[in-house]
């Protein structure tokens, strides 16, 4: 049996920030306003954790076929034909990550993830949420220059958090970290156990661990949003949740210099781009940047990747479909797939993002 890419539709998620507006018009709408849905999950099979609506399931990605199927039905029939054998013995059914489009109209509470090794002590998961932007624009609608914030200052110690923390001084909270301004095409990896706060006014993918695995310090958004306590400690409770902070500090320049990945150039038969990510990075994913320009043939590579269409128009052709393709097109491809053509518009270069699991 042959195997070919599938198209998928994304699926907006409900969170406590506000944004959004800019997804809106990548779907095509331009009178798209801001609110509570401001990303959208990508190639999911995770399921969103948003206190008060566990009746919602929020995350899960179907098929853009009419059949309703979800991506997670189509994985668990086939695993080793989708997802790879050395992948399923490794990681399971699960592709082991998850994507994301992030549109920030305010800055998003400061926040942990646990790595890996508080991710298996503190929640049984063999995931934890190391995670990585690549920024694909900045709003023109904001105050402040686009920004993200990174890591701890030098000097900071743990009391010195929980004691912002029991006060909620935010201000002095937010001081903590560096702040880094940010502009399209840099890319920034945030392992686990690294606070964060991505600033507003980003347009970003991020490539995450596939888990929800939020510890959130500011009980109140910056838009006056109330966080339900278990929303901040993720059930570890109020003294738990500090346990997944590395207190590790650095300078501003040299956080930049650590965080922030050199674009690596690749060079294929006529296609032509950068890797963003590396399994030389981390070993929980791995991005590339592309540029397509004519006509190329893709063979199935033995592992599973994503193709998200990023700019441009084209034409993805396998023996029994012909998918034409625009902005913010997603496709699964799977690692048992046959040869398939990859076709841009004449004149018109395509760009995509082809994004891969953990390293297996």
């Amino acid at each position: 049996m042959g195997y070919e890419p599938m198209k998928l539709k994304g699926e907006r998620v409900w969170r406590t920030y506000v944004g959004g507006k800019m997804i809106d018009r990548l779907n095509g709408n331009e009178e798209g306003e801001d609110g509570h849905f401001p990303e959208e999950w990508m190639y999911s099979v995770t399921r969103a954790a948003n206190a008060g609506r566990e009746e919602i399931e929020e995350g899960i990605c179907r098929l853009d076929d009419g059949s309703f199927r979800t991506l997670r039905e189509v994985l668990e029939r086939e695993p080793e034909e989708m997802l790879g054998a050395s992948h399923v013995e490794r990681w399971g059914v699960t592709p082991g990550v998850l994507i994301k489009i992030i549109d920030s109209r305010e800055r998003l509470t400061i926040q942990v993830h646990p790595d890996k090794e508080k991710a298996e002590e503190l929640f049984h998961s063999p995931f934890g949420k190391t995670e990585c932007w690549h920024i694909l624009d900045t709003r023109k609608d904001m105050e402040e220059e686009a920004c993200i914030y990174l890591g701890f200052k030098e000097g900071i110690t743990r009391d010195m958090l929980e004691d912002c923390f029991e006060k909620q001084d935010c201000e002095k909270m937010l001081s903590l970290l560096n702040r880094i301004p940010v502009k399209p095409v840099e890319t920034y990896l945030v392992r686990g156990g690294i606070p964060h706060a991505i600033g507003s006014g980003c347009l970003l993918i991020e490539i995450q661990e596939p888990t929800d695995y939020t510890i959130r310090v500011e009980r109140v958004t910056p838009s006056g949003f109330r966080i339900d306590d278990r929303m901040c400690h993720q059930g570890l409770g109020f003294k738990r949740m500090f346990e997944c902070f590395n207190f590790t500090g650095e300078n501003e320049e040299r956080t930049k210099e650590k965080f922030c990945i050199r674009l690596k150039k690749l060079c294929q038969d006529k296609i032509s781009g950068y890797e963003l990510v590396g399994y030389e990075d981390t070993s929980c994913f791995r991005m590339e940047r592309l540029t397509l320009e004519g006509d190329v043939n893709v063979k199935g590579e033995g592992v599973f990747s994503c193709l998200y269409v990023l700019s441009g128009k084209g034409i993805l052709k396998t023996k029994s479909h012909e998918y034409p393709f625009e902005r913010h097109d997603q496709f699964f491809v799977p690692a048992r797939a046959g040869e398939y053509r990859l076709s841009a518009l004449a004149g018109h270069p395509a760009v995509l993002l082809r994004l891969y699991g953990p390293k297996s």
